[in-house]
């Protein structure tokens, strides 16, 4: 396994990180999930994600308690804030009230003393972004956070928020975690330049769309009756992949893949490590033989041939 930077800090992350998203606390029987999370520390893994709203705090639970048998220092905890926790309207969003409340939760759930890195799950639009910033830099001056990030903000929100943290000395934000894959491509416009230059880090998720990116899913075949697709929980994240279109391109980078002696996953996720201003890729897994496959991008350079075939084949 091989690490980066996360962004301009000191802190070293995992190329690949494993994450919790629709799968443990929920769909992944807690067993299985800890063998999970048991394989990736084995293998190098050092970087774990997880957020307070993920089968509403059982996923913190799951992740906690596998990770409580090995030293804290030795890996790299991060949680997230923003989504509803309950009924009431406090219980939502980026207030002190709730960033301050829902920390202790996540810290209570987890069973650990502090928060590697603590995100802003979405941006709050109704709160206003100096009372979050200052809630935040708070939790870092209380050491129960260490680093603060984001998720899935623009490049706007994102500048707005670097710009008043250095005008009033808050903590940086250190990190945004959007979507990236070969499918999904909006950062490279606006959000990863300015995070390169300001020295933000990218920690990316569905770096596989959500299954689709192993292959697994032919055109003018039945969708496998134990995929992602086929769990009506879990497949409207999926579904706006699933064109003929794109399934034939799929095929494609499938066949480029194989050619280049590795399969599509391995592929898709060194296709993401290439950029320079990515961190780290997170991973689903539920079953750790996937985990052993996944890892192996970390050790692959894609030739620049090889890019633009892919490219190529993506319309790019």
């Amino acid at each position: 396994m091989k690490y980066r930077k996360l962004g301009n800090s000191g802190l070293r992350v995992s190329e690949i990180a494993l994450g919790s998203w629709l799968t443990y606390g929920s769909s992944v029987e807690k067993d299985m999930a800890i063998r999970c999370i048991d394989k990736a520390y084995e293998l190098g893994i050092n970087f774990f994600d997880t957020a307070n709203v993920y089968a509403r705090g059982e996923s913190e639970k799951v992740v906690g308690e596998a990770l409580r048998k090995y030293p804290r220092e030795s890996y790299v905890l991060a949680t997230k804030v923003f989504f509803p926790m309950g009924e009431g309207p406090n219980d939502k969003g980026l207030s002190r009230k709730h960033i301050i409340e829902q920390c202790n939760a996540s810290l209570k759930r987890l069973g650990v003393e502090y928060i590697d890195l603590y995100q802003c799950h979405r941006y709050d639009p109704e709160t206003p972004l100096d009372e979050t910033l200052r809630a935040l830099d708070d939790l870092v001056t209380q050491g129960k956070v260490l680093y603060v990030g984001v998720s899935e903000w623009n490049a706007v929100q994102i500048n707005d928020a670097l710009h008043l943290a250095d005008k009033n000395g808050y903590d940086r934000i250190l990190s945004n975690q959007p979507v990236y894959n070969m499918l999904n491509r909006y950062i490279e416009e606006s959000v990863l330049p300015l995070c390169e230059r300001e020295g933000v880090g990218q920690v990316v998720f569905s770096p596989l769309a959500q299954g689709l990116l192993t292959g697994k899913y032919k055109p003018g075949q039945p969708i496998p009756e134990d995929s992602r697709a086929a769990n009506p929980q879990q497949n409207m994240f999926i579904k706006r992949y699933m064109t003929e279109k794109v399934l034939q391109q799929v095929e494609q980078l499938d066949k480029i893949a194989k050619e280049a002696g590795m399969p599509l996953s391995n592929l898709a996720l060194a296709w993401i490590l290439r950029q320079p201003g990515i961190s780290s890729a997170i991973i689903g897994a539920s079953r750790p033989e996937q985990i052993e496959e996944n890892i192996k991008a970390s050790t692959i350079h894609l030739s620049p041939e090889l890019i633009e075939s892919t490219d190529a084949v993506l319309g790019w």
